[in-house]
Order: structure tokens, then sequence, then C-alpha cells
């Protein structure tokens, strides 16, 4: 049996209620699922609101879930669509009861299509970062989940500065370059 992901070890933890395990989990995937929400609404406070309210949903769903793959993002992104969807819902409701028009930058409707390639892009990007090696990992999660800035992510790893930028450049040429792939496709 393949080893668990780090995702699976905390989504098993988290699902039986371990908190920290969760903020794990969410530490991991916050800033993905926030560009997402982003993506879909164009508004970084909606965003902001859709992404809470997206681990707020995957807290109470975690015991249901059958995590097949590696990565939760994937299941994430799913939830994120569905919520942001429900707001721009909430937004068209909300306009048709004032005297303003219409907002002619909101979608009558959710594009299916969008969603699926949102989906196959988060998770050829979830795919990708799982292929990358351990130390990749750790300095893609400190400089671009975690906001640390390449001096304090070296310190952290106990590798130099130098190194850090370079690693991370490397990684997101990688990053970019799957996600151009999945475009063209």
């Amino acid at each position: 049996m393949p080893a668990q992901t780090s995702d699976q070890r905390w989504a098993a933890r988290a699902a039986s209620g371990d908190e920290s395990a969760f903020r794990e989990l969410y530490r991991a995937h916050v800033r993905p699922v926030y560009w997402i929400a982003h993506g879909i609404l164009g508004s970084p406070a909606d965003a902001e609101d859709v992404t809470q309210e997206t681990f707020v949903v995957a807290w109470r769903k975690l015991g249901t879930l059958e995590l097949q793959g590696g990565s939760i993002l994937p299941w994430l992104a799913t939830i994120c669509r569905f919520q942001a969807a429900n707001r721009l819902r909430q937004r068209r409701r909300d306009q048709a009861h004032t005297s303003r028009a219409l907002d002619d930058t909101i979608p009558d409707t959710v594009d299916v299509e969008e969603q699926v390639i949102t989906a196959a892009l988060a998770e050829r990007i979830a795919d990708e970062v799982g292929s990358l090696s351990d130390l990749d990992r750790a300095v893609l999660h400190l400089c671009a989940a975690e906001g640390y800035a390449y001096q304090a992510a070296a310190e952290e790893l106990g590798m130099s500065h130098a190194a850090v930028r370079n690693r991370l450049s490397r990684v997101r040429t990688q990053l970019r370059g799957a996600v151009q792939e999945e475009r063209d496709a």
C-alpha cells in the first residue's frame, strides 16, 4: 500500500476532531482556494469570505471524505466553486431587490466548462506540487503559502538565501509551465 501523503494524514486526523491538523490543511491550501474564489468572483472581499466558507464546509464534511489522490485541493476547489456560485446567486438576488441595475460584470450563469477547467487545473497543480522534492515543497510552502521572506525561509530550512531564491524560482517556473500546459490542452 502506498504511503499516505501529508494531506491524507492531516485529513484523517482532522476528521477525528484534531483542530491542529485542520489548521495544517488550511495553511497548505488557503492561497490556492482564495485564488480560485477570486477568479470566479473578481472581488477580494468576496473571495476572502468564500475561502472561509469553503474551509467551514470542509471541516463539517471531513468525516465523509474518502481522499483517493494525494491532495485534498481538488475537493476543496469543488467546495469553493459551489460556495462562489452561491455567492454569485446571492449577489443577483440582492441586486434584483435594489433600485440599481444588475451589474454587467456578474455572469448570469456559472460556466460549467470553466469549473471543469478550474478543477483540472487545481488537480494538475496539486500533482505538480506532489512531484516536487521534499525540500522544494518545503521552500514553496514557507515562501508561497506561509509568506516567509527568503532569508527567514533559509534560516528555517538551514540553507542559504540564494538557494531558497533559486529553488523557489525553479519551482515557480515548473508550476507556470504545468499551468500553461493545462490551459493549452
